[in-house]
């Protein structure tokens, strides 16, 4: 790879990493939010190698094209004593690269794609003999990733009959049905986990859709598996913007 196509990738990936972190929040997309000083920092380096190999490979090319015209000038004056006159260097193009990466469009979250591909990952919690006492609240709003895990490994029954808000997106079940879904991820969107919610009672949003689900869990399902996915009846399905951070 020739330098200046290096110099123009590091200023390309350095210039849409600052982007997505620096002058926007859409690193959250793919990242976990502690990540962003890095991001910018890291941005900021690729950006300066990427300046600096693209000064180095005009410069350099200057030079070689100053010794060329020297040697042609040479050649010329011993034929007929006249010079040529030459472009300039047509490198300079470089400077303007940079600026496309302004345009560059990030991709959107995880969302019904992955899940819909992925088993449920309900690992059973060390604790799971000894769950804490849920808190008050009608309706009790929870993190999906919890309600999944209550609902597959408590055995004390502290579900039964609560009324639960959840929040994710719209994931189309096979066969026919639909669940509330949701990603979390422990450092970037490579290790996202899944957890769903089959819901029934209401008619599926749109796809992809993020919703708040208000309903009771259903007992008798799947449970005291680690891909067990647990069933709500839906009392109210709300269609709501898309969270600043899509993962738990």
């Amino acid at each position: 790879m020739k330098r200046e196509v290096r110099a123009v990738l590091l200023v390309l990936f350095g210039a849409a990493a600052l982007r997505i972190s620096l002058f926007s929040d859409a690193y959250v997309r793919y990242v976990r939010e502690y990540m962003r000083p890095y991001l910018i920092a890291g941005g900021l380096v690729l950006v300066g190698l990427g300046l600096a190999g693209a000064f180095i490979a005009v410069r350099s090319q200057l030079q070689q094209q100053a010794e060329k015209q020297q040697v042609e000038d040479a050649d010329a004056h011993a034929d007929d004593g006249h010079g040529h006159a030459h472009g300039g260097p047509r490198s300079a193009w470089l400077l303007v690269l940079p600026v496309l990466a302004i345009f560059l469009i990030a991709p959107p979250a995880l969302g019904s794609y992955t899940a819909q591909r992925s088993a449920n990952s309900v690992a059973k919690p060390a604790t799971s003999n000894s769950f804490p006492a849920l808190p008050k609240g009608d309706p009790l709003v929870m993190q999906l990733a919890d309600f999944d895990v209550r609902a597959v490994w408590d055995d004390s029954g502290a579900l039964k009959g609560r009324r639960v808000k959840l929040t994710g997106f719209v994931t189309p079940k096979k066969g026919g049905g639909w669940y509330v879904s949701r990603l979390t991820i422990s450092c970037c969107a490579a290790d996202a986990l899944t957890y769903k919610v089959q819901v029934s009672g209401i008619a599926a949003p749109p796809t992809d859709a993020w919703v708040e689900v208000t309903g009771v869990w259903q007992p008798g399902g799947q449970v005291k598996r680690d891909d067990a996915i647990p069933v709500m009846k839906a009392q109210q399905v709300k269609r709501i913007a898309q969270p600043h951070n899509p993962y738990e």
